[in-house]
């Protein structure tokens, strides 16, 4: 941890945070974190990466961490941070990149790719498979008291974390989103109502990084957070063509609670998702949640540095 270097650039008129180890000369990573994650998630996979003979950068997306949220946070978007990470490419003066993402980031690796091919060697997704593009279907057939529908309602997130402190929320998020079972509250419960305090996290998620999540989303707050991934997730992309043809790889916890969302483990394993990723090879880890890659960290370092080996 100690090796990883910290620095500012500045992108699209705001300064992002942006973590980075490994030789300037060496083949770029750019890790794309997930929610309620943060540069911090891919620690294990930065150093593990910078030791095989790669660069690895890892940004805060605007409103994330320590880097600067956009004027109007309110109206943030997936294509602001897509913009962003063009920008951040750019800046850098990097022309090609692997791409490793988790949860939304997912999402965030497939639309660069769609528009900047060219930009692109290689994509490993953790945890969300390639889907379309566009308004988030399969979820409309979870009940109201689903997580990500309470937390697309404008001010309801905002008064149920508020009532605790930042590390608390973390902590809850943590222990709900790495349990098997989709975090739906009843009617009159709210979500960091379904978390005991007595609950311990997770064996593989020390105090030491609650705190050091805690302190990042202290300084940048919940408010960008909110509106993406959850309050963007009908928005629409000027993309003509949704099959994504360079080498990916999928990991998934075969814990993950994301596939019991309604059709995804069978979009899954029964192939549907190559239609939409041509050259996917997909992975599933035993007993591995949805944060597989802070949870059995050896084994994702190990499948990630095969696919950077086989495709670099």
């Amino acid at each position: 941890m100690d090796q990883i270097e910290h620095k500012f650039v500045e992108v699209n008129e705001l300064k992002l945070h942006i973590a980075e180890i490994g030789n300037g000369s060496k083949p770029v990573v750019l890790f794309l974190h997930g929610f309620p994650e943060i540069w911090y998630s891919w620690r294990h996979q930065m150093v593990a990466v910078a030791n095989a003979g790669f660069r690895a950068i890892a940004p805060d997306y605007r409103g994330y961490g320590l880097s600067d949220p956009s004027p109007e946070p309110e109206k943030t978007t997936f294509s602001d941070f897509v913009n962003d990470l063009v920008a951040l490419l750019d800046a850098l003066g990097i022309s090609k990149v692997t791409l490793v993402a988790k949860d939304f980031g997912a999402r965030l690796a497939q639309i660069l790719v769609l528009l900047h091919p060219e930009r692109v060697i290689g994509v490993v997704t953790l945890g969300t498979p390639f889907v379309p593009l566009g308004p988030r279907k399969f979820l409309e057939a979870l009940p109201e008291g689903f997580y990500v529908s309470r937390w697309q309602e404008p001010g309801r997130a905002e008064a149920d974390f508020g009532r605790l402190d930042c590390k608390i929320v973390l902590r809850n998020i943590y222990i709900l989103l790495s349990r098997s079972d989709i975090p739906i509250a009843a009617p009159d419960q709210e979500i960091m109502d379904l978390v005991d305090s007595s609950t311990p996290l997770p064996p593989w998620f020390s105090d030491e990084d609650l705190s050091a999540y805690g302190a990042l989303y202290e300084k940048s707050g919940f408010q960008t957070a909110l509106k993406v991934p959850y309050r963007s997730l009908n928005e629409e992309f000027n993309i003509s063509n949704h099959i994504v043809k360079a080498p990916a790889l999928l990991i998934m916890g075969e814990k993950d609670y994301t596939l019991k969302f309604p059709g995804i483990e069978d979009y899954i394993r029964s192939g549907h998702v190559k239609h939409l990723a041509t050259n996917l090879e997909i992975v599933f880890l035993p007993e591995g949640s949805h944060f597989v890659q802070e949870q059995l960290s050896d084994q994702v370092n190990e499948l990630i540095l095969k696919f950077l080996k086989s495709h670099s």
